[in-house]
C-alpha cells in the first residue's frame, strides 16, 4: 500500500502515550476507581485495560500533565517501570476514556502462555536491521492482516490472522522447531511479542527475538535514510497510522469495517462514504447501510450547520 508523507505537527494539541507493564495485579476494581479519578483530573481520554497478569493503555492528555498522569499509574498499580512510547496527535485521538477489566490485557487465548515467567531475546532498535538481514532469520509480522496492509518491514511473514488470538493455530500449522531455528518477531508496541515469543518458547522455539519497543520503538529512533520499514504503523486512535519520526500519517478508515481505506478507492464499486468501502459492502445488510447513510446524513447537516457531528464508538 502506498502511503502519502507524513503530516507535521507543530503544536501538538495532544501527547499520547502508549504503554504496558506485564506484573501480577490484585484488586482490580479499586485500582480501576483509581485510575478513572486520576483521569479525570487531567483530562485524559484512551483506553486503559488491566487484567491479572498486567497493564495496557493508550492515553491521550495536554503534553504538561501526561509525566504526572503516567507516574500516577505507575503509583496506582504497583508498578515498576513502564513500557511507554510518545507521540503528538494535532486533534483528539480517543472520543473519551476507557478503564476496562479483562482476563488478558492482550488476548492470545491460552492461559499457559505466561510473559511474566519468559519472553523471547529483546532486540534495540539500532541493532534490529543487522538481526533480520541475515538470511537464517525468519522475520514474522504478529500482527493482524488489516494492520500489515498498511505497512510491514521488507520481507516479513504475514501470518493473515483477523484477531491474535489466530496466532498460536497458524505458528502450530506452519511452524518447526527443528527447521525454524532463528525467529525474530515484532509488533506495533511490543506488547503482543510478549506473548507471542513467550509461547514461541513453550513450543520449543530455542532462539526467539523481538524488537524492543515495537514498531512505534523503531520508527522513532531509526532514521528513515536506514530504515528497513516501508509504508505506515496502524495505530488505535484517530490517526489510524503514523511513520518515520511517528508523524501522523493522512489514511482513514472505512466506518463499517474499521480497515484502512486504500488510496484512490473512491472510484472502486462498494465504496460509499461513511457506509461501506469494496471489502465489506457484500458482507453488510441493507438496514445497516441504511443506518449509515442516515448518519452520513446528520453529519453533512451539521457541517453545513457549523456544528460537526461526533459518532460515537
Amino acid at each position: 500500500m502506498s502511503i502519502p508523507r507524513a503530516v507535521t505537527c507543530e503544536t501538538p494539541l495532544f501527547k499520547v502515550a502508549a504503554f504496558y507493564r506485564f506484573q501480577r495485579l490484585a484488586d482490580l476494581p479499586a485500582i480501576r476507581e483509581a485510575l478513572l479519578a486520576l483521569c479525570g483530573r487531567h483530562g485524559v481520554l484512551g483506553i486503559i485495560l488491566i487484567a491479572p497478569e498486567g497493564i495496557n493503555g493508550a492515553i491521550a492528555a495536554a503534553p504538561d500533565v501526561m509525566d504526572d498522569v503516567l507516574e500516577g499509574v505507575r503509583s496506582i498499580a504497583g508498578l515498576g517501570v513502564l513500557e511507554t512510547k510518545f507521540s503528538v496527535a494535532s486533534a483528539r485521538p480517543f472520543r473519551r476514556l476507557k478503564v476496562r477489566i479483562k482476563q488478558e490485557i492482550v488476548t492470545i487465548g491460552d492461559p499457559a502462555v505466561d510473559p511474566n515467567a519468559a519472553v523471547g531475546a529483546y532486540v534495540a532498535p539500532a541493532d534490529w536491521n543487522a538481526l533480520i538481514a541475515d538470511p537464517d532469520v525468519l522475520l514474522i509480522d504478529t500482527r493482524n492482516a488489516y494492520e500489515v496492509e498498511i505497512g510491514t518491514f521488507a520481507g516479513a511473514v504475514d501470518p493473515g490472522t483477523g484477531a491474535f488470538g489466530e496466532f498460536p493455530a497458524w505458528v502450530r500449522r506452519n511452524l518447526d522447531p527443528a527447521r525454524h531455528r532463528r525467529i525474530a518477531m515484532f509488533c506495533t508496541g511490543g506488547i503482543r511479542c510478549e506473548k507471542a515469543t513467550s509461547f514461541m518458547l513453550r513450543e520449543g522455539f530455542e532462539e526467539v527475538y523481538h524488537l524492543q519497543g515495537g514498531i512505534l520503538g523503531y520508527l522513532e529512533r531509526v532514521p528513515e535514510s536506514e530504515s528497513r520499514w516501508r509504508g505506515g504503523c496502524f495505530v488505535f486512535d484517530e490517526r489510524v497510522a503514523v511513520g518515520h519520526g511517528l508523524a501522523e500519517l493522512p489514511v482513514r478508515l472505512c466506518l463499517a469495517c474499521s480497515r484502512p481505506l486504500s488510496p484512490g478507492v473512491e472510484s472502486k464499486p462498494g465504496y460509499e462514504e461513511g457506509v461501506s468501502c469494496p471489502r465489506c459492502v457484500e458482507s453488510l445488510s441493507e438496514a445497516r447501510k441504511a443506518s449509515a447513510r442516515e448518519r452520513q446524513r446528520q453529519i453533512g447537516i451539521g457541517v453545513r450547520r457549523g456544528k460537526p457531528h461526533l459518532a460515537e464508538d
